[in-house]
């Protein structure tokens, strides 16, 4: 075929796409049909090594193989039952999650916002079963340039115009402080707080990295002051910043841990509230629930999702990749780019704005066979899968370097 046939043939696929679903993404113009590992390919053959992993939802890569056989293997067994009934991967799920976790306890759900509501929900349960709070008075503390999804109760509490204006009325019940400042987090703390609600790095802000000691301060404030602190660990967790979940970068346990996205292998949608039986044992039968969520098939790869962590070897593939990455990028720092920012295997570029926008960029390394995406006009964000070889991350920083020569 020639390039014009090619081009034609992608261009009618997002046309189709452009035609019939509605317009809540804009994608950068490429068509993948195929994955494996890092790398994609597209309807018209060309292969694109993929350094977003669908926001971390891919950390293991596409179609891992052993990811592939726990789906394969249940798919021919039983997908569904509602909680209605008992499964038989519910439990050895949960039992392996909670180990991982140290903690006692897990809810699942689908996705990442639902772990989200959910967390809020358990938390002001929490305040007035337990701490004692008024009805309807609680708070939850939350922080500015959060993500946590975007359903109508998150977006009340986000400070993106793009996420929140336009959707109101909000609900009330939170407060929001600066992101990294402890001080001014636990000054907001009252007799009313439920909960401080934060990502311990802020991925959709653009990799946003608090200063250090900043996790620690929030939990003393929190334990301090009976309060629960719930970590978003939607995106941050399961292995990409080099340690099973962000928290452990300064050696802290939240209450509550948010998980999600790599919770499903790439395969499922699967989330999960991870906590101990104080916390989470305040929800009763009928309070809360999900008809797919804990279905046999998303425990069964999210069981294999757990026991492929537990061996430590995606969170030092991380680790030690992500010092590699680091390195190559703090090499373009005044040749294109302004700033970055690296935890593990997860990157946030800052732009020259002389070079061109985020997007731009984005769209010059796709012609490249290299895929990122950009936030907040001037970033672009790099979260390979853990299995990238440090040849294949080189290439793309020279990819890169190219694009910002012009």
């Amino acid at each position: 075929m020639t390039e014009t046939a090619l081009d034609t043939a992608t261009a009618d696929v997002i046309g189709a796409e452009e035609q019939h679903v509605a317009h809540n993404y804009h994608p950068l113009p490429v068509v993948v049909s195929r994955g494996e590992g890092s790398w994609v390919t597209d309807i018209e053959g060309r292969r694109y090594l993929d350094l977003l992993s669908a926001y971390s939802a891919l950390n293991f890569g596409h179609r891992h193989p052993a990811l592939v056989a726990a789906a394969t293997e249940q798919l021919g067994r039983l997908t569904l039952t509602s909680r209605a009934f008992h499964n038989d991967k519910l439990g050895s799920f949960a039992a392996a999650l909670s180990d991982l976790s140290g903690k006692d306890m897990v809810l699942p759900m689908n996705t990442g916002a639902e772990a989200v509501e959910t967390g809020i929900k358990v938390a002001r349960a929490w305040a007035y079963r337990v701490k004692g709070v008024a009805p309807d008075a609680a708070k939850i503390i939350v922080a500015a340039g959060n993500f946590h999804g975007r359903t109508t109760t998150i977006v009340g509490f986000s400070d993106d115009p793009q996420a929140r204006d336009g959707f109101g009325p909000y609900a009330g019940g939170f407060t929001m402080v600066p992101y990294g400042d402890a001080a001014a987090l636990e000054a907001a703390i009252d007799e009313n707080t439920a909960a401080v609600l934060i990502e311990p790095i802020q991925g959709e802000g653009g990799v946003i990295i608090p200063p250090d000691g900043y996790l620690r301060a929030v939990r003393e404030a929190c334990s301090a002051n009976n309060v629960l602190f719930i970590a978003d660990e939607i995106q941050s967790g399961l292995g990409r910043v080099g340690t099973t979940f962000a928290c452990d970068r300064e050696g802290v346990v939240p209450d509550l841990y948010l998980l999600g996205k790599a919770l499903g292998g790439g395969i499922i949608p699967l989330s999960a509230v991870v906590g101990d039986r104080d916390v989470l044992g305040v929800i009763h039968p009928g309070e809360h629930g999900s008809t797919f969520g804990g279905n046999p098939l998303a425990a069964a790869v999210g069981t294999t999702v757990v026991e492929m962590l537990a061996s430590g070897e995606f969170q030092q593939r991380a680790l030690a990749l992500g010092e590699h990455l680091q390195a190559q990028l703090e090499s373009l720092i005044g040749s294109g780019v302004t700033a970055i920012r690296v935890a593990g295997l997860w990157a946030g570029v800052d732009i020259d704005p002389a070079v061109g926008t985020g997007r731009e960029v984005a769209e010059k390394l796709l012609a490249r066979g290299v895929l990122v995406k950009d936030t907040h006009g001037q970033t672009i964000r790099m979260a390979p899968p853990l299995v990238i070889r440090s040849t294949e991350i080189d290439w793309a920083i020279e990819q890169l370097k190219v694009v910002l020569a012009g």
